[in-house]
């Protein structure tokens, strides 16, 4: 989590699209009125505080500081750096009313569910006002989200999950990309420019958002006529370039009728080039990601890569801290659920624009 959204029916009535641009303004209108009267509620950037949940029928704590806990990725993971700064520049509105913003996340993805279980009961202790995290690993996490809203803390899943993660749970609402419709929009992209057999690399099997992800490109490719399969691989692999390297090279030497790969992430993607370019199939061997950094769209402007797959990670911390607290402060809410950021194919037509973007700090 800008794009186009798949699978929207377009009509005469307003899109959800639409609906969403209107919701956003008239929140941010909100909020800037709140700040400007001195009556937003709110935190500083990312730094630790403690405060209750409850209070109001609104979900204010009763001395009005919210205390807004983000669990989200590595510190050193580029992705997660702009969702945290989409989060910063959303957490000045709870900063100008007294209150805080804390971001928690992994060491590592070795035991990303449990892991991120911990932190969300890490949160809780601290007597929040409200957690937004992601579900990754349902299986992991639901106890320790549940836990937290039993207890009167107002829960966001953002990032991953999906509208169905939210409603399991009980959480509030669903804020970010559709890692399946953004998967089938890749599938079908590839199968559209020639691809007949695509490998879907994941670094982080068993992660929800990743699986849906390999699923949305095979199903996304078979609609067109194409196959896929995924290459699962440890997860200690993720952020060791040279382990998946080698390991997307030994795949494309061992089938030769590999013409398309698809990674789960830019760090995966760099390495997926060095390995198309190691294995010598440059010329037949199309490659997309799922997200963006500057080296994805430098291939693609040059011609080397197919596409990326943006979910616009700004706007999830952006949306999911501001909405938040918004909801907190006033019982403000956009009303639709999923609250979508994505995806958006980047390809050669619109390169220009998402490099822009980058430049700036928040794509």
């Amino acid at each position: 989590m800008e794009r186009k959204q798949p699978g929207r029916p377009l009509g005469r009535r307003l899109s959800r699209r639409a609906l969403t641009a209107v919701s956003l303004l008239a929140l941010t209108a909100a909020a800037l009125t709140g700040c400007a009267s001195g009556k937003a509620k709110g935190g500083d950037t990312g730094q630790a505080t403690a405060s209750a949940g409850g209070g109001s029928a609104s979900g204010t704590k009763s001395n009005g500081k919210n205390s807004i806990y983000v669990i989200g990725g590595k510190p050193d993971d580029p992705f997660w750096s702009a969702i945290k700064r989409g989060g910063e520049d959303a957490a000045k509105l709870v900063s100008a009313g007294g209150g805080k913003v804390t971001f928690l996340g992994p060491q590592n993805y070795d035991n990303l569910g449990p892991d991120a279980a911990k932190l969300t009961l890490t949160a809780l202790s601290q007597n929040p006002s409200a957690i937004l995290v992601p579900d990754w690993v349902p299986e992991n996490q639901d106890s320790a989200i549940k836990q937290a809203i039993a207890k009167g803390v107002k829960v966001f899943i953002y990032n991953s999950g999906g509208v169905d993660a939210a409603k399991k749970t009980g959480a509030i609402k669903y804020i970010g990309s559709d890692d399946y419709e953004a998967g089938k929009a890749g599938g079908a992209k590839f199968a559209d420019e020639g691809a007949k057999n695509i490998l879907c690399v994941n670094t982080v099997p068993g992660s929800a958002n990743q699986e849906a992800r390999c699923k949305g490109i095979k199903d996304g490719a078979e609609s067109k006529g194409a196959k896929s399969k995924q290459l699962p691989l440890p997860s200690s692999n993720f952020g060791n370039p040279s382990a998946v390297t080698q390991a997307i090279k030994g795949a494309l030497l061992k089938d030769s009728s590999i013409d398309a790969l698809v990674t789960i992430g830019v760090q995966d993607a760099d390495s997926a080039a060095a390995a198309i370019e190691q294995a010598k199939v440059g010329d037949k061997v199309k490659l997309g990601t799922f997200d963006l950094s500057q080296s994805q769209l430098d291939r693609i402007k040059n011609g080397k890569q197919l596409f990326a797959i943006d979910q616009q990670p700004y706007l999830q911390g952006f949306y999911a801290v501001s909405i938040a607290n918004q909801y907190l402060s006033y019982g403000v809410l956009p009303p639709q659920n999923p609250l979508l950021t994505g995806p958006l194919l980047v390809t050669q037509d619109n390169v220009a624009a998402a490099i822009s973007g980058t430049k700036a700090g928040v794509r």
